[in-house]
């Protein structure tokens, strides 16, 4: 008997510490999980996406995993950040934004200004807008905020002349005055580049004239202010907005290696908003 309970007893202490042996093992597996944040990001196209490359970097340090989710048009990156499919994205300014929030009843919201993206009129044949020709087709963004914008650098030029108080919010139907019956080809923000070849003009963001070497400074017919409204803003959703890892990942964005970074790399293309 004695035999018996000896036995018993040493399975019991083996059973005991293959119960303890799995709780420890639950409890790092758990802590490492713990430790490692994953975060996604939706993005398009240079400086844009270096920028977070930038941010990865320095994320990795405080053990968050940024992943970059890179999508092929501008509707995307918000439907994908409203449907919670990544946590954040980095590709348009806060009237763009605005103006989806207001279509798809969504509440997406600024987290960080990251930098300016000046607009610009380029063409490939003509050297200044006087020598634009009568009837000449100018190729401009086709969403209702960037067809806003693009007329409104006209009409502040003199080019055209919109209905007052309109602004960055004019469509083609505000036009009142016209002399040289421009025609406006209203485009996929991410054909613009490609519209250099074929239209008399285009009107677009250092983003898309950069590729085609052009600069604002040395190349653009004409060119907007510096709009703080228009820098190229961190996007997150109100339920998330003020997180945490929303904030280091704005911190990262901000951080004096993304400034030098744009600094040297893009000068007047990309000027940093903070």
């Amino acid at each position: 008997m004695k035999k018996i309970w000896t036995l018993i007893m040493a399975l019991l202490l083996v059973l005991a510490g293959c119960a303890q042996s799995q709780e420890n093992k639950t409890s790092i597996d758990d802590q490492t999980d713990s430790e490692e944040i994953s975060l996604k990001v939706a993005s398009l196209i240079p400086p844009m996406t270096d920028i977070l490359e930038i941010a990865k970097t320095q994320l990795k340090e405080d053990g968050i995993n940024l992943e970059i989710v890179v999508l092929s048009d501008n509707i995307q990156p918000n439907n994908a950040l409203a449907a919670k499919e990544v946590d954040a994205n980095f590709f348009q300014h806060v009237p763009y934004m605005e103006e989806y929030n207001e279509a798809n009843g969504t509440d997406l919201v600024p987290v960080q200004p990251i930098y300016h993206a000046i607009y610009g009129v380029y063409s490939k044949n003509y050297e200044t807008m006087d020598e634009l020709p009568e009837g000449a087709t100018i190729a401009i963004a086709n969403d209702p905020t960037n067809i806003g914008r693009s007329l409104a650098i006209l009409d502040q030029a003199g080019v055209i002349k919109l209905k007052e108080g309109v602004g960055i919010h004019a469509t083609q139907a505000d036009i009142m005055e016209n002399p040289k019956n421009y025609k406006f080809e209203e485009v996929d923000l991410l054909m613009l580049a490609r519209m250099y070849d074929d239209a008399d003009a285009v009107i677009m963001t250092p983003a898309y004239a950069q590729p085609l070497g052009l600069t604002p400074k040395s190349d653009a017919l004409l060119t907007e202010g510096l709009e703080s409204e228009f820098a190229i803003t961190l996007v997150a959703r109100s339920d998330n907005a003020d997180s945490e890892v929303i904030q280091k990942l704005a911190k990262s964005m901000t951080s004096t290696e993304v400034k030098k970074f744009l600094e040297e790399e893009y000068g007047e293309n990309s000027i940093p908003a903070f």
